[in-house]
């Protein structure tokens, strides 16, 4: 299972939602895209927990594997973005990083975001 920045942040915020990540936690095997760093920091900062950014970094790398972007996935997060914004009015480029790892590592990914409602390998929380 892949987890997006969605589902990351309704676990560190502790809420219904976030308690099924904690359930994938237990029992599969887990990843995360590194640009998640660069959205749960964000969301921090926005949010004013800058203190908390290490400490949601750390928990992210215990919880899953976290797996770095390539040229491949960096070229299929391209072709997304341009194809899913045809379908997602406000479709992200990090949202296409994270669908494009799913793809190549085949991996179905866990979210919050109804951006992803019409995967067939999207799990909605």
């Amino acid at each position: 299972m892949l987890f997006d920045t969605s589902a990351w942040i309704e676990f560190f915020q502790g809420t219904e939602r976030g308690k099924k990540l904690q359930e994938y936690l237990k029992g599969e095997e887990n990843f995360t895209c590194i640009v998640t760093f660069a959205e749960v920091t964000n969301w921090c900062l926005r949010n004013n927990l800058e203190s908390k950014i290490s400490s949601y970094i750390k928990a992210i790398k215990k919880g899953s594997e976290v797996i770095d972007i390539d040229e491949t996935i960096v070229t299929l997060a391209g072709r997304l973005s341009y194809e899913r914004k045809m379908i997602v009015k406000d479709w992200g480029m990090m949202d296409s990083f994270i669908l494009a790892t799913s793809l190549v590592y085949d991996l179905k990914v866990l979210t919050k975001d109804s951006y992803f409602k019409d995967m067939s390998n999207a799990v909605i929380l």
